[in-house]
């Protein structure tokens, strides 16, 4: 189901409020920024001394650049003797540039041309940047980030802090320092240097945090700019328990408590929010953080806040019949909001695949509450009340059928064109690499031509990662980035060859380490078996896979890649986005080299690859619609291709990882023609194992014998049921034999017989024939007991009801 509706080109806010985690609050708390004190040496300095300062640190540039700086100087000084204040940071604070730092330098200029001297902007400029390099003044950095100069990080590195710088350098990946990302880094450290006073080794994780959060506030999103953090932690400046990056820190940020949980939904009801709170909090214990997050969504968003959309000031669990209905019949569709090329958008409607685990989420709130109630009247009691969902609502079983069929559509879609992926994967990688490694071998500026299309490389490539960067334009005037399609092209090979040979989920895949490969030796042969170790994350167990010769090329692939000048993995830290937490640093092998530091593979970017792939392998169903592969799709895959090649079930749980065989069960794609061989198959082995005797053609008096026994079995009360070659046990004494199956249409003659031995068995009473009156009597409640069993038929079949659809009876003729 599918509905869409045409909206303004102005999207409306949305209703759930951001945050950032517990773990960005503790590191602002743990490591806060320097502050910048309001007097200092320098600063206190006369406006001479300052002067003379100034030429003595640039003695050793071109006799233009100092007098530039000192001129520039000079009339800043000036300009600042009008502000209030004992030194020169006190009346930098109190001027119109630290409080507006944002409008440039229109007034300053036109007091200094005005009374002293008809000085360029740049001047002025340089003048104010050789004050902090000085560290005459220490300017916000904000202001610094706004101004940027291109001779700031060589000044401070020149004049400030050798050294620091020298050190920094050594700590640079090859061809890093004077690239792009490298010149960003150093602008980085120097604004802190500039703007918090002290040398490199000075610096602390809290001026860092506080120049990563201006900077997303006042500039461009940009990658790499938690380079010069890496650069200052290996460099052994911050604490062993600093955070090993600044990488995504507000993004990534960490857990949060249940009240921010709750509160970002934004309920008006306050009672109802914090019994809510209150629930979770019970709750919390035995929920991993995961769980506990859908749970609040579940409660907050998608129960309590939707009630109070559309039924405002409601304040009670004691809903209505009508509410109750109109909110269940809500849950189940959700609507998106899809924005359109034109800058409008459109709202989406869809089936909510959740719904039931909604509706479930809310009957165990209501029955919990009922519950806890009884050993704790004074706290929930007051919220006691009827479930608005009831068990009859909960059932499964359609939706288990609908995901099972869906499922096993894209494995029978899938799996027969996996070699097809396969081999587009390895083909993509070849023509990926064969491209960048033609860049790399021309000249910047070059035109090359290769696979049949020609291609310039630029001129000056100064992004960080040259080789990884290599770019080229085409003859259309677009762009290549040769260096990044190879390594994407490569990690989209690695992971379908992995996917395909292990059956493991994305996220354990993304989780394998150097660590993870391991050996056996075998007791009896003394044979070394390679085992790849799958860390636990669903069903927290562990498990160990065989290695194939094909995986242990896959994995030797990577691990040649990946590693580093000096031979070894790189120790990189993964973040967890279930738990919201920080796994410690460790040689993962899905990692790559990006932004001038090692980082994991996200699933993000693993997808894209892979999504890259199946454009190029133009991969379709039966349809001739695009078909998309899903990194679960493997795993299906594996398991049924698995079962199919004769791997006991049993085996593919353990390899899977499992807790129940049937959920392996459910993954193994159902084929028709499989069903029927496999029942061919059964018959087979049946025959096989029974005595070839049994299965002799029949003599023709066997066969009238057997035509025969059918014919015996037609009685005038009904059909007897006894096998083949069996004789009646009760000498033909039928109303007696439990064999007998009575038609009911002979009732009446079985009433009459039943009358029949209840006279006889009276006249046997008065004769004294006692032998006859127990004989009867059995034979008596035996004919009771047949006329019970027609009447409990016949009243069945009056249950049924008609449907107006005629019986086969109906509409054809019966023959002999």
């Amino acid at each position: 189901m599918t509905n869409t509706t045409l909206l303004a080109k102005v999207p409306a806010q949305s209703q759930v409020l951001t945050f950032h985690g517990s773990h960005y609050k503790a590191l602002q708390h743990t490591y806060p920024p320097r502050s910048v004190p309001e007097s200092w040496e320098e600063s206190a300095d006369g406006l001479h001394t300052v002067l003379d300062r100034l030429n003595e640190l640039f003695k050793g540039a071109s006799e233009n650049k100092r007098y530039t700086r000192w001129r520039g100087a000079r009339n800043v000084l000036r300009w600042l003797e009008q502000f209030d204040g004992d030194t020169w940071q006190q009346r930098w604070r109190n001027s119109s540039l630290e409080r507006n730092f944002g409008a440039g330098l229109p007034e300053l200029e036109a007091w200094v041309r005005q009374h002293l001297d008809r000085v360029q902007d740049g001047v002025l400029r340089s003048g104010i940047l050789g004050l902090a390099c000085a560290d005459v003044i220490r300017p916000d950095p904000a202001w610094l980030l706004t101004r940027r100069s291109r001779h700031m990080r060589q000044i401070v590195a020149e004049c400030r802090d050798p050294d620091g710088f020298a050190a920094l350098e050594a700590q640079a990946a090859p061809g890093i320092w004077d690239a792009k990302l490298g010149l960003q880094a150093r602008n980085q450290v120097a604004t802190i240097i500039l703007a918090k006073g002290g040398k490199v080794r000075d610096i602390t994780v809290g001026d860092c945090i506080e120049l990563r959060g201006i900077e997303t506030r006042v500039m461009a999103t940009g990658g790499g700019r938690s380079l010069f953090y890496l650069w200052l932690k290996e460099l052994e400046v911050f604490p062993p328990d600093a955070p090993a990056t600044l990488r995504d820190i507000k993004r990534r940020a960490g857990q949060v408590s249940v009240e921010e949980l709750v509160d970002r939904y934004r309920l008006q009801c306050r009672p109802v929010r914090d019994l809510i709170v209150d629930y979770l909090t019970e709750r919390q214990p035995s929920l991993d953080y995961t769980s506990l997050e859908g749970l609040s969504r579940n409660l907050a968003q998608l129960f309590w806040a939707d009630l109070e959309r559309h039924h405002q000031g409601i304040d009670s669990l004691r809903l209505t019949k009508q509410v109750a209905t109109a909110w269940k019949e809500r849950i189940r569709t959700k609507t998106r909001r899809k924005r359109q090329p034109d800058g409008g958008y459109i709202e989406i409607t869809t089936e909510r695949q959740s719904a039931l685990s909604v509706l479930n989420t809310v009957r165990a709130f209501y029955l919990d509450i009922s519950q806890w109630a009884v050993e704790e009247p004074g706290r929930w009691g007051a919220w006691v009340a009827p479930s608005p969902v009831k068990e009859s609502e909960l059932s499964y079983k359609k939706q288990a059928r609908r995901q099972k069929a869906k499922s096993d559509q894209r494995t029978r879609e899938r799996l027969p064109v996996l070699p097809v992926l396969v081999e587009a994967a390895d083909r993509q990688l070849k023509e990926a690499r064969t491209r960048h490694e033609a860049a790399l071998a021309v000249a910047p500026g070059a035109t090359f031509t290769v696979l049949g299309k020609t291609y310039t490389r630029i001129q000056h490539p100064r992004w960080a990662d040259g080789v990884i960067a290599n770019t080229a334009y085409d003859q259309e005037g677009r762009r290549c980035t040769f260096g990044y399609a190879e390594n994407r092209a490569f990690w989209a090979w690695a992971t379908v060859e992995f996917l395909r040979h292990t059956g493991v989920r994305i996220e354990e895949m993304l989780e394998v380490s150097h660590h993870s490969i391991t050996q056996y030796t075998l007791p009896t042969t003394g044979e070394i078996v390679p085992l790849l170790q799958i860390a636990p994350s669903k069903t927290d167990k562990e498990r160990l896979l065989l290695v194939s010769p094909e995986l242990a090329d896959v994995l030797s692939a990577i691990v040649c890649r990946v590693r580093d000048a000096s031979g070894t993995v790189p120790l990189v830290r993964a973040y967890d986005v279930g738990e919201k937490v920080w796994n410690p640093p460790m040689p993962l092998l899905f990692q790559w080299r990006t932004g001038g530091q090692s980082r994991p593979i996200s699933e993000t970017t693993i997808r894209r690859a892979l999504d890259e792939t199946l454009d190029f392998a133009s991969l379709t169903d039966n349809t001739g619609q695009p078909l998309d592969y899903q990194p679960h799709d493997f795993r299906r895959i594996f398991i049924t291709d698995a079962i199919l090649q004769g791997l006991p079930p049993h085996i593919a749980q353990v390899i899977a990882g499992h807790d129940d065989i049937s959920t392996t069960m459910r993954y193994k794609a159902i084929y028709p023609m499989e069903a029927i061989e496999a029942h061919r198959a059964f018959i087979a082995r049946r025959r096989g194992t029974r005595p070839s005797e049994e299965y002799r053609r029949p003599t023709d008096q066997e066969w009238d014998d057997f035509l025969g026994h059918f014919e015996l079995r037609k009685l005038a009360l009904g059909t007897c049921g006894r096998a083949f070659g069996t004789p009646c046990i009760h000498e033909h004494a039928c109303i007696r034999c439990p064999m007998l199956r009575p038609d009911p249409g002979e009732r009446r003659r079985l009433v009459e017989i039943a009358g029949n031995l209840a006279d006889r068995i009276a006249e046997a009473q008065r004769e004294g024939w006692l032998g006859d009156v127990k004989g009867l009597g059995a034979t008596l409640e035996a004919a009771k007991d047949k006329i019970a069993q027609m009447d409990a038929q016949t009243a069945s079949s009056r249950q049924s009801i008609y449907l107006g659809m005629p019986s086969f009876g109906e509409i054809a003729a019966r023959t002999t």
